[in-house]
């Protein structure tokens, strides 16, 4: 009898040791669409979504904003600072990604979403689910682009990207594209203003997916790269780091924290603002927040220069397209061998030129009426200062 019990026992103990044991490979993390994934067992660890806060608030503001709960804004950014420009691309096993330059850089580029504010600019939404660069793209034969995305974005297992999301265009951040594969993009991102004409004759790609369990960003075609970067790529492992802080790199690895995070509805940031006290503390982070030493003159200095090159990047790159325009047209033509062929080619493409000169006029109006006002707000805040 004393027998029977103890088996019964041991079978009543392994019995709800099984039950309450989940293989790590199946743990599943809803992503903000309500979708799931599996993440590797190695990439598990006990971290809710009040580390984020925490980890991040020396570096920015947290703002409670609806509908989105606390957001977080970066502090003592460079000028018209946007996400995804401090860093480089990296080809992985996870397709393109992000490599910041940012100690914080870890969290805001691989979790969640951005959106934008027009009084205080760019802020970022906490979310639950690990990616390689939460973008999508665009690219032509000069052009490579990306932009962040926004908030209403949802992804989900088997769905992908879902929601009815819609990306404006000063979103977009526009490269030469033979300088994608550099490193600090920032030097080489064109004044948005050029977006009027350039998301108009780019090809756009949302190819997030879901694939092996991993989420992968496939973003734009890596023959399409190499052609125009004319280099060779080689692709890069990511392996989990210990602990969090910069992204480190070498012998063909990218190391990077990410653990696997759990929402908790009831964390909160210790200090936040509320919306309107926001406005009136962060609107200057839209423009330029030097370091807080900083003087009026330093960010006047800083400002005027960073004008001049945003006039050159303009200037450029559109002198570029037309040059690209006439090129096509000379191409077009020697395929063709009617003179009045040839005669109707030179016609449609000088109409479409100067349709593009039209609007390229546009963007140096209205790049001059933004660094004016730029200037306007710097020199205001150097009056208060003195």
């Amino acid at each position: 009898m004393k027998k029977c019990l103890l088996m019964v026992s041991a079978i009543i103990i392994l019995s709800v040791s099984c039950m309450l044991y989940v293989p790590a490979d199946d743990v599943r993390y809803p992503s903000r669409g309500g979708g799931y994934y599996n993440e590797p067992a190695q990439n598990y660890s006990d971290v809710d979504t009040s580390y984020f806060y925490n980890y991040l608030s020396p570096y920015g503001s947290w703002v409670s904003m609806r509908p989105y709960g606390y957001v977080w804004i970066p502090r003592h950014m460079g000028y018209r600072w946007r996400p995804y420009t401090y860093g480089r691309w990296g080809w992985t096993d996870y397709g393109w990604t992000w490599i910041s330059e940012y100690e914080w850089g870890w969290i805001p580029f691989h979790y969640g979403r951005w959106g934008w504010d027009n009084d205080f600019g760019w802020f970022w939404v906490p979310g639950t689910v690990w990616g390689p660069a939460w973008v999508i793209w665009r690219s032509s034969d000069l052009y490579m682009g990306w932009a962040p995305l926004p908030p209403d974005a949802e992804f989900g297992m088997g769905v992908g990207l879902s929601g009815y999301f819609d990306v404006p265009d000063h979103y977009w951040i526009f490269i030469e594209g033979r300088y994608f594969l550099e490193p600090h993009l920032y030097t080489h991102a064109l004044p948005y203003e050029r977006n009027l004409t350039i998301v108009r004759y780019t090809t756009v790609h949302k190819n997030i997916l879901v694939r092996d369990n991993r989420i992968i960003n496939e973003g734009i075609d890596l023959n399409l790269i190499r052609n125009v970067t004319r280099r060779n790529i080689s692709r890069e492992v990511i392996r989990d780091e210990q602990r969090p802080g910069l992204t480190r790199e070498g012998a063909g690895e990218v190391r990077i924290y990410r653990p696997a995070i759990k929402q908790d509805e009831r964390a909160k940031p210790k200090e936040y603002l509320e919306p309107e006290e926001a406005r009136v503390k962060l609107s200057r982070a839209k423009i330029f927040e030097a370091g807080p030493r900083s003087t009026g003159a330093e960010e006047e200095t800083v400002l005027k220069k960073r004008h001049v090159e945003e006039e050159r990047l303009l200037e450029k790159t559109q002198s570029d397209e037309i040059r690209e325009m006439r090129r096509k047209m000379q191409t077009q033509q020697q395929k063709v061998r009617q003179p009045a062929e040839k005669e109707k080619i030179r016609k449609d493409m000088e109409s479409t030129i100067s349709d593009l000169k039209k609007k390229h006029a546009d963007e140096k109006r209205e790049l001059s009426e933004r660094q004016k006002k730029d200037v306007e707000e710097v020199v205001k805040r150097k009056i208060k200062k003195d």
